[in-house]
């Protein structure tokens, strides 16, 4: 079967890996000049397969008049007069329940576990090389009340398969010495051995390497916008970019926050709204004290990961600033965030700044198989956890495509 996979981000170009693997023959096609341009550029880096509690749980509620009036927070509101990001919003607050937050973590956790599964298969498979490193995670808490409160969910996602140990201060120390400066703040962390972290955009360049090298070679179509998904009679009939048309058997749709507007052409709503969010990138020195754990600060929303011999920084979540514009004023806060953290960082140098627009659907849940017309589907929705769910989201498109079995049961992230 020929296929048509929109999107070369990670999502993308997992999914192509694994529908050549089932024998499909793919063409990839992609608005940017190469892969993982966009939102797989410059991410968080970790690997978090164990930390996929939805964005939405109750907690949320309480803290809304304070992120509503404070651009400085973690988590900032730009409302707009958009009807999308209203319906975003209003469905966003009904999935704050605890019902609904216990539901969706358990889902996603099946998810994410299928996910590092995947991910070392994929090691294993091919050797790919993009920083990657096996160095666990570490969230570090600086309140009481929010530490006894990982631990309960600590607790509760023992019983659904994770593996998860509870450190008191001078623990979360002894496994990051980078934390030296902060000691006297924590009051305890959650270690999971079994994360990872890389970097994202040299996957994305590893698997096109991989899938030009393969017999019956994937295609790779760029700098070709889509323009629209045209259908009649219950099917896709040909895509429509600035290019030219383009027919195939089967198209996935896969291309992030794009996949909104191609699921309205479609006749569906996907619910994908884009929230943006920001990194720094540090070369590091012989000197510098740099966490080799993955280091996730928890009160301030900011995540640490070592890259070879970078660092990534990376937090802020912005709803409804859809430009990809850097604002420096979210970069400052970020940057002194981390130079509070990490006092002897001692880079070598300037950071790179980035922005990008993670694609989330209000539940946190991603649409993973068929859509409404019977050769169109679609892997999109991950939001934040994209480079952490890649891997399993893709095999578990290319089963499902392929008609063949898949260890996540059919209904579970189902368009």
């Amino acid at each position: 079967m020929h296929i048509i996979v929109i999107g070369a981000g990670v999502i993308g170009m997992t999914s192509a890996y694994y529908l050549a693997q089932k024998g499909h023959r793919i063409t990839v096609v992609d608005a940017c000049a190469g892969p993982g341009q966009m939102t797989s550029m410059a991410n968080g880096a970790q690997l978090s397969y164990s930390f996929v509690a939805p964005l939405a749980e109750p907690a949320v509620l309480g803290k809304l008049p304070g992120w509503l009036f404070d651009r400085q927070s973690p988590l900032s509101l730009h409302l707009r007069a958009d009807p999308q990001q209203w319906r975003w919003a209003m469905a966003f607050l009904a999935a704050c329940s605890s019902r609904k937050s216990r539901q969706t973590t358990a889902e996603l956790l099946t998810l994410g576990l299928y996910s590092r599964q995947m991910m070392h298969q994929l090691m294993t498979d091919d050797m790919l090389t993009f920083d990657f490193s096996r160095s666990g995670k570490l969230l570090v808490y600086q309140d009481a009340a929010a530490y006894d409160a990982a631990r309960k969910q600590m607790d509760y996602q023992a019983t659904l398969g994770a593996q998860q140990q509870a450190l008191d201060r001078q623990q979360c120390v002894r496994l990051e010495p980078a934390l030296r400066g902060i000691e006297q703040q924590i009051v305890g962390g959650i270690f999971t051995q079994s994360e990872d972290a890389g970097d994202c955009m040299k996957l994305c360049l590893e698997l096109e390497r991989v899938l030009r090298q393969r017999a019956g070679p994937v295609d790779f179509v760029y700098n070709t916008p889509v323009v629209r998904l045209h259908h009649e009679r219950g099917q896709v009939t040909r895509l429509q970019t600035q290019s030219g048309d383009m027919e195939a058997d089967a198209y996935v749709i896969a291309n992030g926050v794009g996949a909104q507007m191609l699921g309205r052409q479609a006749g569906f709503n996907p619910h994908i709204y884009p929230l943006k969010g920001y990194s720094l990138t540090y070369e590091l020195t012989a000197q510098s004290e740099a966490p080799h754990v993955s280091v996730s600060d928890v009160h301030n929303k900011v995540v640490y990961a070592r890259v070879g011999n970078r660092l990534r920084i990376a937090g802020m979540v912005d709803i409804g600033d859809t430009s990809g514009v850097i604002r420096m004023g979210r970069i400052a806060s970020l940057r002194q965030a981390a130079e509070r953290y990490l006092p002897a960082l001692h880079p070598a140098g300037e950071p790179v700044a980035w922005a990008g627009l993670r694609p989330a659907r209000p539940d946190s849940k991603p649409l993973i198989g068929r859509t409404p017309l019977r050769n169109l589907w679609m892997n999109a929705g991950q939001g934040a956890l994209g480079f952490t769910l890649a891997a399993g989201s893709a095999a578990l498109l290319a089963n499902r495509l392929s008609g063949d079995s898949a260890p996540i049961a059919d209904r579970l992230f189902a368009p």
